[in-house]
């Protein structure tokens, strides 16, 4: 199946032969045509499958029915996502699809200076990307309002949930009009997102593209048992052997720092990402790496969900998550629409209960090789 024969609108049809898109993922071609009849949906699709263009088309295609007039613009679309590069990255995406449209659309979100994005606000807006903080924080300041929003998605559910922000999300529920169209878009459905998602949306279709924390067929998984103490010297033998893109996840803040010192002084250039860095170094960092300034990138979990890599070579998990879906979601950042990728995993000796409930989950046995001499 074609992007046409989905019924999709001109304007964005030759938005997408501008980016070289002719044919729609499976999430992509079981929702654009529930959301473009405006019926509720609850997606539930791993990272990587182009959940973004599956709400964002028929949002563009149902808002460019009406054009708007003059410059008195309502907020008409809120998608709420939980990190300020996925909302960042969502925005890139709506410039994209709706580049022959007259829609505007906007991003907010927190850690930098408000000025420029209430001014863009106040020029009107009919998309509005946001993370919760900051979207609650112009709302209190009178800012923005929500009671034209016919249109509501909530991306990374289940992430907005470890993240914290369900209190969040509940307040702003309240704030809504009743009659709206909810997109509703998790990669997985723990019993706190299954019960939100009953509480916000209405008769909803649901869509599950592939089985539930699933792993993609494209990326090969290795194991390395190793002792904590000898991980670092680890990664530097591994990441000395050949120059590629490598997305490293550290279990904490500070150790995503330490481990990019220790990179940095045998030569391998590298950088952090993760809560404590400004906004300004996160994407100054991303920017380095994706266009090959750097090779290896040192990430948290919260810091990196929203990154999105072309052609992203191999992901390492330098420390184990706490919890087994999490690997899901790391590994996802590699093997991405199609390509292959290969997923390294260092497991010290009171991480292997983590490394059993992985396997559990996957359905799927590590492959355990040996450390190299």
């Amino acid at each position: 199946m074609t992007f046409k024969e989905l019924n999709i609108s001109e304007p964005i049809l030759d938005a997408l032969v501008k980016k070289k898109y002719s044919l729609p993922t499976p999430v992509q071609e079981q929702a654009i045509p529930v959301a473009l009849k405006g019926h509720d949906l609850l997606g539930i699709a791993q990272t990587g499958t182009g959940k973004t263009a599956a709400f964002a088309i028929p949002v563009i295609q149902q808002l460019n029915r009406m054009t708007p007039k003059g410059t008195e613009r309502n907020i008409q679309a809120l998608i709420l996502t939980p990190t300020r590069e996925l909302a960042i990255q969502i925005d890139e995406c709506f410039s994209d699809y709706a580049r022959y449209t007259n829609l505007r659309h906007t991003v907010i979100f927190g850690g930098v200076n408000q000025r420029p994005q209430v001014n863009s606000l106040k020029q009107g807006v009919d998309i509005l990307i946001a993370t919760p903080g900051r979207l609650l924080d112009l709302i209190n300041q009178k800012y923005i309002t929500l009671n034209h929003v016919k249109h509501f998605i909530l991306d990374e559910a289940d992430r907005m949930l470890d993240m914290g922000f369900i209190h969040d999300i509940k307040r702003l529920l309240p704030l809504l009009p009743k009659q709206k169209q909810t997109l509703f878009f998790s990669a997985t459905m723990p019993q706190a997102i299954a019960n939100l998602s009953k509480s916000i949306l209405n008769k909803p279709v649901r869509i599950e593209v592939t089985p539930e924390s699933s792993v993609v067929d494209t990326i090969e998984q290795r194991l390395y048992f190793v002792e904590k103490s000898q991980k670092s010297q680890l990664l530097v033998n591994i990441l000395q052997k050949k120059k590629r893109s490598v997305l490293v996840f550290s279990r904490t803040k500070h150790g995503a720092d330490k481990i990019a010192r220790v990179l940095n002084r045998q030569g391998i250039g590298c950088e952090a990402i993760h809560g404590n860095k400004t906004q300004v170094a996160r994407q100054r960092a991303l920017a380095n790496f994706k266009s090959g300034k750097t090779h290896v990138i040192i990430a948290t979990d919260i810091a990196a969900r929203g990154i999105d890599i072309v052609n992203l070579e191999m992901v390492i998990n330098y420390d184990l998550p706490d919890v087994a879906e999490t690997y899901v979601h790391r590994i996802g950042r590699t093997g991405r629409a199609g390509n292959g990728g290969t997923a390294l995993t260092f497991c010290s000796q009171e991480e292997y209960t983590i490394v059993k409930d992985i396997q559990k989950l996957t359905g799927r046995k590590l492959n355990t090789v040996a450390i190299p001499a």
